[in-house]
């Protein structure tokens, strides 16, 4: 069944790369049948070459390939492609396992078994956010880390602090709300969709990757760091504030 139509959505190049002949025929056909341009490659070197000879604006990743570790072509392609959507598909559960998948450049993990209609669901999401074009906004300063939503930059006196881009959505929501608790119901539909199916699990993973990466920053700064903190508020979401 054909899905309600998304505006210009044929437009998107995909390239799926699963090594499962029945899911990648099945994932191809089915992205063929919703307007999108869908290429489909068994292997990392593979992927890796379609790349080199075609540009592609979203890529579903497996991560157990027979050549390559998934892994490595995510790193490879998001160092490449800073604008590049890519969506992780695997049997792998684990937080460690997500943790990785999203450290690699991921921008989203789908855990199979999974429906058409939860991928092409998660796709508009993404894609429509993507497309839609917000007024400049001021940067926001928190202590010493500032957020700059239109450059999306965040610095840390004056050096940048590279985040994920879903880390970097999250902290400038919390920024945008500082000092006033914010609920998980809130982040997911602001961040990810309102209408995002499945567990909330993705939000807490991409929460300990924000902690580290500002901890980190603040570590390795040469001045005294005067550092939000993100306090989690047990039964409802999350607050930024700083003293």
């Amino acid at each position: 069944m054909r899905t309600p139509a998304t505006p210009d959505r044929n437009r998107f190049r995909v390239l799926v790369v699963e090594d499962d002949d029945t899911i990648g025929r099945h994932l191809e056909t089915g992205l063929r049948g919703n307007d999108y341009a869908a290429t489909w490659s068994r292997t990392g070197t593979g992927a890796l070459a379609a790349f080199a000879h075609a540009g592609y604006d979203v890529l579903l990743l497996d991560l157990g390939l027979p050549d390559m570790d998934g892994l490595d072509v995510a790193r490879t392609l998001r160092a490449r492609h800073p604008d590049l959507l890519i969506i992780i598909l695997t049997a792998r559960t684990d937080d460690i396992d997500v943790i990785a998948g999203l450290d690699a450049g991921a921008d989203d993990y789908l855990v199979k078994p999974f429906t058409l209609t939860v991928l092409l669901a998660r796709l508009r999401a993404h894609l429509r956010r993507r497309a839609t074009a917000a007024p400049p906004q001021e940067p926001i300063r928190c202590g010493d880390l500032v957020v700059d939503v239109t450059a999306r930059r965040c610095l840390l006196h004056d050096r940048e602090i590279p985040l994920r881009p879903k880390e970097f959505e999250l902290l400038a929501v919390l920024a945008r709300h500082t000092g006033a608790a914010v609920s998980r119901e809130t982040l997911m539909a602001e961040v990810w969709d309102e209408n995002w199916f499945g567990s909330t699990k993705t939000l807490d993973v991409t929460m300990v990757g924000l902690r580290r990466r500002l901890t980190d920053a603040a570590d390795a700064s040469s001045s005294p760091s005067r550092l939000p903190r993100i306090t989690t508020l047990r039964g409802h979401g999350y607050r930024l504030e700083h003293d």
